[in-house]
């Protein structure tokens, strides 16, 4: 397996090998853990892309890299260039806009802006037609959404959970938002300052979403990656944001942070503390934040962020089909607040079921019940979670105490504690990846020992396929299995 190395610093190179800037930025540095080996291998790769299909790159740590790799590199990452700079893309948005409607045009396939002279260019493509004013300022329903679950995975907030967002906000007296990755709050934020004459809340958006350039000017929107806190804006990019941190110090400004679900969340916390560092140079204490995330990440947020507490408050987006509100039982949409606000002052609409438990001092869903036993209201889900006396902790409700895990699991799972000992020493008590004989011994075992290893290893993967192929034929209504060898055929 791999895993970051170190505190995941995007790294350009230092002289010997180049690593470079990736379309998306710097790279970073991961550890791979080999079997029988105390210490990996180290090496960069994408930051963002967690499929080799969608970012090729991969560079051993002291691997020596060819003047022809390299520029075969830095051609590909010219060639995945925006076709149009943020500065340019303001400029086309202010021509845009003095168009008449008739004349305003948006193609589907290019996502993007269409100037009168470009329409030739774009006859054979998909566009809408007569761009409104609301729908310039609603960028996000205009976009297609970047779903791809390893990549991008944009998931936009429903209006009930970006206008809760926004009216927390007001209400604990927040002028300015660092909004990072998240446009339909930055959006809505931006649409009501101009609706609205009184209204005093201001957004900067940071995102990898480039096409956002065309809707904003380079005050309002920063590109960036926030798994390698790179700005592709270089330090005018930076700076923009670090002015927005600073200035008007009577105002308060909180970061909301949305990432994608399957990034490192040591990582994340490595750019957005950072982000805090940057607004702490003439502040104190720590930056107020809210993280969106899902709840089985609590352990890895408060890892990084001890002082961070979750909500029980559910967030739902428009285009999940299973991040939805009103949804019951395990279909509820696992998505929290993180943040590192006391909990007591993070009021959560009562309409929706919410109260407030006047021992835990915070508000948390209908169906979270106090445990007495833990002193705790301990549900994580939604759901009404029961205590168990010999695991002394709440669980799930479909969960139920084995005596063989000597834990609490789901009826029908299947043991971890089974009789089978590790398959390089036959010990029980530790799998072959962790296996002493392993990290020390390998290479002065006898060629006998290892033989004696592989084969009992080939027989038991053997059987536990014939196991497997029995259970489907079964399933099926009847069973015929030829098994073959050298030395003959055999039949059952």
């Amino acid at each position: 397996g791999a895993g970051p190395a170190g505190s995941c610093e995007g790294r350009e190179g230092d002289g010997r090998l180049y690593v470079g800037l990736l379309s998306i930025g710097p790279a970073l540095l991961f550890v791979k853990t080999s079997q029988g080996k105390e210490e990996g291998r180290r090496f960069y790769a994408c930051s963002a892309c967690r499929d080799r299909k969608d970012c090729k790159f991969f560079q051993w740590e002291d691997e020596k890299v060819s003047q022809t790799r390299l520029a075969a590199r830095e051609e590909y990452n010219r060639s995945h260039q925006p076709p149009c700079t943020h500065k340019q893309n303001v400029e086309r948005y202010k021509n845009f806009v003095l168009l008449p409607l008739s004349k305003r045009r948006f193609c589907q396939e290019c996502q993007q802006l269409l100037l009168p002279d470009e329409w030739e260019k774009h006859s054979s493509h998909q566009f809408l037609c007569d761009i409104s004013t609301a729908q310039l300022r609603s960028p996000s329903q205009l976009l297609y959404p970047l779903e791809n679950k390893k990549t991008n995975a944009q998931y936009l907030f429903a209006d009930r959970s970006c206008q809760f967002l926004l009216d927390l906000i007001i209400s604990l007296g927040f002028r300015r938002v660092l909004s990072v990755g998240t446009p339909r709050l930055h959006e809505m934020i931006q649409s009501k300052a101009l609706q609205e004459e009184d209204f005093r809340v201001r957004s900067l958006l940071l995102d990898i979403d480039f096409r956002y350039s065309q809707f904003y000017t380079e005050d309002e929107f920063c590109h960036y990656n926030m798994f390698n806190h790179y700005f592709f804006g270089g330090e005018a990019a930076r700076e923009t944001c670090r002015k927005f941190l600073h200035e008007e110090k009577d105002e308060r400004v909180i970061m909301v942070a949305d990432p994608p679900f399957g990034g490192l969340v040591e990582a994340l916390a490595s750019s957005f503390k950072k982000l805090m560092a940057t607004w702490k140079d003439t502040e104190k204490g720590e930056m107020p934040m809210f993280w969106i995330f899902p709840y089985f990440f609590e352990s890895r947020i408060s890892e990084f962020f001890p002082s961070f507490s979750m909500m029980d408050y559910q967030v739902d987006y428009d285009n999940h089909a299973l991040y939805k509100h009103g949804k019951t039982g395990r279909r509820q949409s696992p998505v929290r607040i993180f943040t590192n606000l006391s909990p007591s002052v993070i009021v959560l609409p009562a309409e929706e079921g919410y109260r407030f438990c006047a021992i835990c001092q915070r508000y948390v869903s209908s169906g979270n019940h106090h445990c007495e036993i833990c002193n705790s209201c301990t549900s994580k889900d939604g759901r009404r979670w029961k205590h168990c006396v010999l695991c002394k902790k709440c669980v799930k409700p479909s969960w139920f105490h084995c005596n063989k895990c000597n834990c609490c699991a789901l009826e029908n799972h299947t043991c971890e504690k089974i009789d089978v000992g590790c398959f390089v020493c036959g010990k029980a008590g530790h799998k072959r990846s962790t296996c002493p004989s392993l990290s020390c011994t390998r290479t002065s075992l006898s060629k006998s020992a290892l033989y004696d290893n592989f084969i009992n290893e080939s027989i038991l993967s053997t059987f536990m396929h014939i196991l497997v192929f029995i259970k489907r034929q079964s399933a099926c209504g009847g069973l015929q299995i030829k098994l073959s060898a050298k030395k003959g055929r055999g039949c059952c």
